[in-house]
């Protein structure tokens, strides 16, 4: 039975096609942030903040205090609102204990300084499988989904689950599995456990890139899911996946803001360390995601 005075309000961004949510329980005026979203425009240079403005200016309206502010994993589309939340609302901020392993791959893809250390020390809680925690009264409990990369989480609250990056609408199928420490027969242990949930659990999608023919959505349920995802409904084995996922993913373009959002997103929403000249700047290093040949030579 759904909590009488559980709340969960969504925000959908559709320059990175993210949906953040707040979970309040109404009745003790507590609520959590899941997935905030700072604007980042790549051709400038330019941080901004008004998708997680959008989310402050609600929590205010209500009266609630931030008790959590939840990350699906070190997401790869967008550069995290968690500290800019957490400034104007407080709030702890939480994601999955086997970032550390994200970290320790892109610590040396990104040359970070000798005092970044990959031990989820930037974070202020991380969670393991199964553990639970509050928001006011409701309880919560952390679900280990690895496979999109090794340290997903899915975040459940009685019939409902933010599902991160596993699942998408049963249109648009299931995420991607190349990045580094990702791993398609992974992900498709983490789906099935979230799809042996019970028919009516609600799965809210940290993701919608609708076709032309629908607005955006990012609820769905189990029983949708099972029948009807397009990669991963009943009857499609584990070997039919990952061929399917493997195939798929080397025909996928890396997201537009890989590169500076992994570098943010691991260190808990924090930009670099400011340089002697005060600025902050985002690293792009040279053909770090280049498969196979073809690096042009001389240029060193």
């Amino acid at each position: 039975m759904p909590h009488a005075s559980m709340h969960i309000e969504p925000f959908f961004d559709p320059v990175t096609g993210t949906v953040s949510y707040v979970l309040a329980d109404t009745d003790a005026g507590q609520a959590a942030v899941i997935d905030p979203v700072l604007d980042f425009e790549p051709k400038s240079g330019t941080l901004t903040s008004a998708s997680s403005d959008r989310i402050i200016e609600y929590v205010r309206r209500q009266g609630w205090q931030v008790q959590w502010i939840l990350e699906t994993h070190a997401h790869a589309d967008h550069l995290s609102g968690a500290q800019h939340i957490r400034h104007h609302l407080g709030g702890k901020v939480a994601i999955g204990a086997h970032i550390r392993a994200v970290q320790q791959l892109f610590r040396s893809v990104f040359h970070f300084e000798r005092s970044f250390l990959p031990d989820g020390s930037q974070f202020d809680h991380l969670f393991e499988d199964g553990e639970t925690f509050h928001v006011g009264g409701l309880e919560l409990t952390a679900l280990h989904v690895p496979g999109h990369t090794p340290a997903d989480m899915a975040y459940r609250v009685g019939d409902d689950v933010f599902v991160g990056d596993t699942l998408f609408m049963p249109d648009v199928g299931t995420a991607r599995a190349d990045f580094p420490g990702g791993d398609a027969a992974t992900l498709y242990r983490s789906i099935q456990r979230l799809l042996a949930l019970p028919a009516h659990t609600r799965l809210h999608m940290c993701h919608d890139y609708p076709p032309e023919n629908r607005a955006p959505a990012w609820v769905s349920t189990v029983a949708e899911q099972r029948s009807g995802n397009i990669h991963v409904h009943e009857g499609v084995t584990e070997a039919a996946f990952v061929q399917m996922r493997t195939a798929r993913d080397a025909t996928l373009a890396m997201p537009t803001l890989i590169l500076p959002s992994v570098q943010v997103n691991v260190r808990a929403g924090k930009l670099p360390p400011a340089q002697d000249d005060g600025r902050t700047y985002i690293q792009l290093p040279i053909n770090a995601f280049l498969k196979g040949a073809g690096a042009p030579q001389g240029m060193a």
